[in-house]
Order: C-alpha cells, then sequence, then structure tokens
C-alpha cells in the first residue's frame, strides 16, 4: 500500500548553515549592488510609495485651497490633523499598495520573497518603504508652496507625472522573479535564485492557518507591530497637540517642521538597513539583527516621549521628538521585515494580519488618550506618555523572548513521496 509521507529538507536546521554562508558571501563578490536589478528594483518601488503618499498627503493641503478657492491668502500649512498615522508616519488614508492595484503592503513582500537574498532583505525593504516617508516630507514641504506660486491644479500635474514616470518604470522594469526578467546577468539571476533555496515554493500549497495561530513568533511579530503603532499614533498625533499647549509653538502651521521628521526618518531608514546587512556580513546572527534593530526603533522614543513632561524648552522638546520620530524608522530593519525570515513564502499574508492589529491601535490611542486627558489636562499628558511607555516595553519583552528568524517548520515547502 502506498504510503504518504512529508518531507522537509532543511528541517531542524538552522537558516544559514556554514557551508551556505561561505557559498553566499564568495557569490556576492562577483555580483554587482548597486548596479543591479534587484537595487533597480527597489529604487522603482520607493519611487511608487514616494508617488502614492505624495497624491495622499497634497489632496489633504489643496483640499483647503480647493474648498476656498476664492481666498488669495492661502496659508501654507502642512496639517494632516485629524487623519491617523500609518506605522511609518504618513496619514492613514495613504495607501500601502503599489501601481499593481491596490495589493497593500503585502504585495511589497510577494516581490522581495522573490528578489530579496536573506543578507540584503533590511536594505532592500528600507530603501524601497522609505519612498513613503520622502512622499510625506515631499508632499508637505512643496505642496502648499506650489498652490501658493502656481495655483493648486499644478500640484496634481506635476505629481502626476511623476506617477505616470513611475507607472512607465514599473511595467519595464518589474518582473514576478529573476528568472523571468530579460536583461538580469547570469551572475546575478544565479546568486538570487541559490540564496532563496528551500524558501520560495516551487507550487502552491494551502495556508497553513492552524500553524500560524499557534505560532508564538508570529504573535510576537504582531503584537511588536501593535507597540510600535501605538507609540507612531502618540508621537505624530499627540506630542504636537502637547507642545502647542505646553509651549505655545505650532508645529503644524510650520511647513519646515513639519516636514522635518520625515526626511530625517527616510536617512535613518535607509541608513539602518544598510548598518542590519552589515552586522549579518560580520556574522551577527539574523535574529540578533532584528532584535537590536526594534529595540533601537521602539525603546528610545519611547523614553524621549516620557521625558517630555520633564522638559522644560520647546526647542529640545522639538528635538527630541524629531529623532524619536526618526529613530522609529529602525523597525523597518527589524520587526516588520521579520515575516520574511520566519515564512517567506506567507509574509504577505502574515504582514497584512499583523498591520491589521496594528491598526487597532488608531482606535484605541484616541479613546484612551480622551479619557485620561478629561479627567486631569496636566496629569493626563504624563499618563499617556507613561501608558505608551508601558505597552512599548510589554510589545518589546514579547518579542525579544519569542521572536525567531529561522524559517518556522509549517512554512517550508512540503514534498509529498510515495514509501
Amino acid at each position: 500500500m502506498a504510503a504518504m509521507s512529508e518531507l522537509s529538507p532543511t528541517a531542524g536546521k538552522s537558516k544559514y548553515s556554514q557551508d551556505t554562508q561561505v557559498d553566499e558571501k564568495h557569490s556576492l563578490r562577483k555580483v554587482p549592488s548597486l548596479c543591479s536589478i534587484r537595487y533597480g528594483l527597489a529604487f522603482v518601488v520607493h519611487l511608487s510609495n514616494f508617488t502614492l503618499v505624495t497624491q495622499n498627503v497634497i489632496m489633504s493641503i489643496t483640499m483647503v485651497v480647493m474648498v476656498n478657492s476664492t481666498d488669495n491668502q492661502f496659508q501654507l500649512n502642512g496639517s494632516t490633523d485629524g487623519l491617523p498615522v500609518d506605522s511609518l508616519g504618513g496619514p492613514n488614508k495613504a495607501p500601502k499598495s503599489l501601481p499593481a492595484g491596490g495589493s497593500g503592503l503585502g504585495g511589497q513582500f510577494a516581490l522581495w520573497e522573490r528578489w530579496g537574498p536573506p543578507r540584503e532583505r533590511s536594505r532592500l525593504y528600507s530603501i524601497a518603504l522609505s519612498g513613503m516617508l520622502l512622499g510625506t516630507f515631499t508632499g508637505i514641504l512643496l505642496g502648499g508652496l506650489i498652490s501658493q506660486v502656481l495655483g493648486w491644479p499644478f500640484v496634481f500635474y506635476i505629481f502626476g507625472g511623476i506617477g505616470c514616470v513611475c507607472c512607465v518604470l514599473w511595467f519595464v522594469l518589474v518582473y514576478d522573479d529573476p528568472a523571468s526578467h530579460p536583461w538580469i546577468s547570469i551572475s546575478e539571476k544565479e546568486y538570487i535564485i541559490s540564496s532563496l533555496d528551500q524558501q520560495v515554493s516551487s507550487s502552491k500549497q494551502p495556508l497553513p492557518i492552524k500553524a500560524i495561530l499557534r505560532s508564538l513568533p508570529v504573535w510576537s511579530i504582531s503584537f511588536g507591530c501593535f507597540s510600535h503603532q501605538w507609540l507612531i499614533n502618540v508621537l505624530i498625533i499627540y506630542t504636537p497637540t502637547y507642545i502647542s499647549s505646553m509651549y505655545n509653538v505650532n508645529i503644524r502651521d510650520n511647513g519646515l517642521l513639519s516636514a522635518l521628521p520625515f526626511i530625517i526618518s527616510w536617512g535613518i531608514g535607509i541608513l539602518g538597513g544598510c548598518l542590519a546587512d552589515y552586522l549579518l556580513s560580520k556574522n551577527f546572527r539574523l535574529i540578533t539583527v532584528r532584535k537590536i534593530a526594534t529595540v533601537l526603533g521602539i525603546l528610545p522614543p519611547s523614553a524621549f516621549i516620557v521625558a517630555l513632561p520633564y522638559l522644560n524648552s520647546s526647542y529640545i522638546t522639538v528635538t527630541l521628538l524629531t529623532f524619536a520620530c526618526g529613530l522609529a524608522t529602525l523597525c523597518q530593519s527589524g520587526i516588520y521585515v521579520n515575516s520574511l525570515d520566519i515564512a517567506p513564502r506567507y509574509s504577505s499574508f502574515l504582514m497584512g494580519a499583523s498591520r491589521a492589529l496594528a491598526h487597532t491601535s488608531s482606535i484605541l490611542v484616541p479613546t484612551a488618550s480622551g479619557f485620561l486627558l478629561s479627567q486631569d489636562p496636566v496629569s493626563g499628558w504624563r499618563n499617556i506618555f507613561f501608558l505608551l511607555f508601558a505597552i512599548n516595553v510589554s510589545g518589546l519583552i514579547f518579542y525579544l523572548i519569542f521572536g525567531e528568524a529561522d524559517v518556522q517548520d509549517w512554512a517550508k515547502e512540503r514534498k509529498l513521496t510515495r514509501l
């Protein structure tokens, strides 16, 4: 009688064996980095994210001009007041999708599943995702200026033109995988495919829902994303209100002060990805790199915010908040890319699920903060910041204990053989 058994070639082994690391380093020396197809794709996705976010930011800015079209005194206002923010600091209305039809942030994971060598994922993912931050910075800084100088229709002409260029680049340069790309070099193709061996499924397999729900590494990512999202909601929505009430400094009405944290976040996010991959090249364990990036992206910003009630200078306060916003993007190279490590072929689903949980904070933060402020406006701010710190530390500790970076058994390719 024929029996069926599951074979997992890499079961019980670490993601990187010593021989695999040696072969990968040897092949990497022969493969170009910056002038390569995979980094070209990262730039195209960066531009895509830039375009999508700027179009949403300028909509919120030019809406004032369109409604009050008879008012010649347009005020440069980079405000996104009243809009919930995403985990990278942009308006939550900004779609996290690629040009291929609103597939969401998971669509980017689907791309890097087949294009991102494990030791370069931090860099590639950070470069691609940082386009959202650059888009927010550019939209806030230039949206109002263009409306004032040229008129609000030119805002859409200019950024719409950039979007058209982005679409052309996307259709010409982006392919599903290295094997189908017509212009990729043989050495780069072999490098990417060999580095992703045993990670990309050769056939469709059902989603292991039960295994995912029982997986502590998955829950550690979800709770970590939730705590980080709580941090960002407080950081972007409530700290400007706090500064305005305490120091009479309106950050939202100052285009430069509104945009400055995003350009700093853009730079730190990309540098963080490069640093993460550099540590991997120095034989740091992958999970160690992920946890270091997550700690730096959550703990210092939380500590900066908790310290706000004890500061007496608006300049120091704004400076700390700017750096807190910048450091928070280090989580791009930590907890947010971790789904690609533990389950490459299911990373799109995992990231979508963890983001869904994380965005419940967009409802809980205003509810909790409003209640605390209604009790006592003075101590209420301090309680808001202490609550943030407690949630951040709890989520961080849970991730540090249960977070992993090895491909999970349920995420490995299952081959059926007859005995």
